[in-house]
């Protein structure tokens, strides 16, 4: 596998995942297109620091990286949650009742 392989599979993920965040309006599918983005970032990244530098500096920060990634998910499906208990819909356009 090489640094290119790997990068197309990135930015395979990255257009996937923007593709699902902008065309959804399900908060769930939203934020699963996030993730998809954010996983394709992470892994462009590692590609870079393994085939550039296979110190294992970059993969300890990826592993920081991963772990803030999925507590601010883990949010994001409270938030869904709450959306979905206070107004009983899971769409975009009512999570602006929410600011008030």
């Amino acid at each position: 596998m090489t640094l290119q392989t790997v990068l197309l599979v990135a930015a395979a993920l990255f257009s996937i995942g923007l593709y699902g965040a902008i065309s959804q309006q399900v908060v769930v599918m939203v934020m699963m297109g996030l993730e998809l983005m954010l996983n394709g970032v992470i892994l462009a990244a590692a590609g870079f620091w393994w085939f550039l530098s296979p110190a294992p500096d970059g993969q300890v920060l990826l592993l920081v990286v991963i772990t803030a990634m999925t507590v601010e998910m883990a949010m994001g499906f409270a938030v869904a949650t709450l959306l979905h208990r206070s107004k009983q819909s899971d769409m975009t356009d009512m999570a602006t009742d929410l600011a008030q």
